[in-house]
């Protein structure tokens, strides 16, 4: 062990309390439901944390961890669940292989730091088997289709600092005859400069579903916006709001409240994948309730031609950015795949609108990985979601003493 490795495994054991008399380390510590943690495995699993470089309170997270460990294997008990001895020692081949040594090489490392291999046994079985018992258990409820793996390989390197913007809104609902009221509410609401009573305009007057949180969006990329807005927004200053916008049967107003530098698309879209709805009844409750229940019933731009609807009234289609209607631009420039917004109105008013982003597609950065790649990647962040779900669920029934 070298001088370096043996303060910080001295570290370990004096935040885990020092020396301490044999009894009282192997005697429990904690204790899960009526299994026992004791203060050797504690210790051993710091050691173990730290000879992985783990970062952070190593004595804390060995505590929670091996309380975890205790309720999935409670789980994986009940539900008869065990790993065989072959696939264990191909788990930990598997393992020390990532540093490049065999089994036997990989644990005298680990020796060499204080680290009994029982400890890297306990560790590799547990986790191993309750990986197989998650995929098992949960995997044919995991469906990762075409489109996300051609939205995940389409954002991946393909981001750089830029600006995103904070903004609300106010759609202003402009039908045949009412087109100047709209218009001179729309430029008494540009004057102001005040945030909270933007807000309370917009729960006023506005005809679009963000009305209810007082025309408040969140943070987007401003290169979602149609370029001749772009450097509107960007001349406002906090408070401040651009002049009237018209959209198809109605106005619209934006209000910036905030701008900052984060992670954006390095490159606009290749391509905008939407849809947009015609429901009859323009702005009237029937037809508004009718937009917010399609909404909430599809999930994906697919399950709108499986909700009843006339094909007729959908209209999806894929086109580059610049084809795109500057109305439509707008309403799309606020949401994310499969969100969808409405409020504007056609055919002189009798026409209510819904928008609904399918996807953007942006080009592939160079070196992407493949798709299969890809593909196995988002099914296993799915996975490891239903995996945390079932161990709160087990910590939360569970009696735990002295954690």
């Amino acid at each position: 062990m070298t001088s370096g490795n043996f303060l910080r495994a001295l570290g370990v054991l004096v935040l885990l309390g020092g020396p301490v008399a044999a009894q009282d380390l192997f005697s429990p510590a904690i204790v899960v439901n009526d299994r026992a943690v004791t203060g050797y495995e504690l210790q051993q699993r710091a050691l173990l944390l730290d000879a992985f470089g783990t970062p952070g309170d190593l004595p804390e997270l060995a505590r929670t961890q091996l309380v975890e460990e205790r309720l999935k294997q409670q789980e994986l008990d009940r539900a008869g669940a065990t790993l065989s001895d072959e696939a264990l020692a191909r788990a930990l081949a598997d393992f020390a292989s990532r540093a490049e040594l065999s089994t036997e090489e990989f644990e005298a490392r680990l020796a060499t730091q204080g680290v009994d291999p029982e400890t890297l046994r306990d560790y590799v079985a547990t986790n191993v088997t309750w990986r197989d018992y998650i995929r098992a258990r949960f995997g044919d409820r995991v469906e990762v289709t075409d489109p996300e793996v051609e939205q995940a390989l389409s954002q991946q390197g393909t981001e750089r600092q830029g600006i995103e913007v904070l903004l609300n809104e106010i759609v202003i609902p402009a039908p045949p005859g009412r087109e100047a009221q709209a218009e001179a509410a729309a430029r008494q609401i540009s004057q102001i400069t005040s945030v909270a009573e933007f807000e309370a305009a917009a729960r006023e007057v506005s005809a679009v579903p963000s009305r209810e949180r007082g025309g408040e969006l969140d943070w987007t990329p401003l290169s979602n916006y149609p370029a001749v807005l772009q450097g509107i927004i960007l001349e406002l200053s906090p408070g401040e709001v651009t002049p009237p916008l018209p959209v198809t049967g109605a106005v619209a107003l934006l209000q910036l409240r905030d701008v900052r530098e984060a992670a954006v698309p390095a490159a606009q879209p290749e391509l905008v994948d939407y849809a947009v709805v015609r429901i009859p009844g323009g702005l009237s409750q029937e037809a508004v309730s009718k937009a917010a229940g399609i909404a909430a019933r599809a999930d994906t731009c697919t399950d709108l031609f499986a909700l009843g609807l006339p094909d007729q009234n959908i209209e999806r289609q894929a086109v580059a950015p610049g084809s795109i209607p500057e109305d439509v631009a707008l309403d799309l420039a606020k949401l994310d795949p499969n969100e969808a917004t409405w409020g504007r109105t056609t055919d002189g008013g009798q026409t209510l609108l819904l928008t609904m982003l399918c996807s953007r597609t942006y080009p592939l950065p160079e070196g992407a990985p493949d798709r299969e790649a890809v593909r196995n990647a988002l099914r296993s962040q799915r996975l490891e979601a239903f995996s945390d779900a079932l161990v709160a669920d087990l910590r939360a029934s569970a009696t735990i003493v002295g954690e």
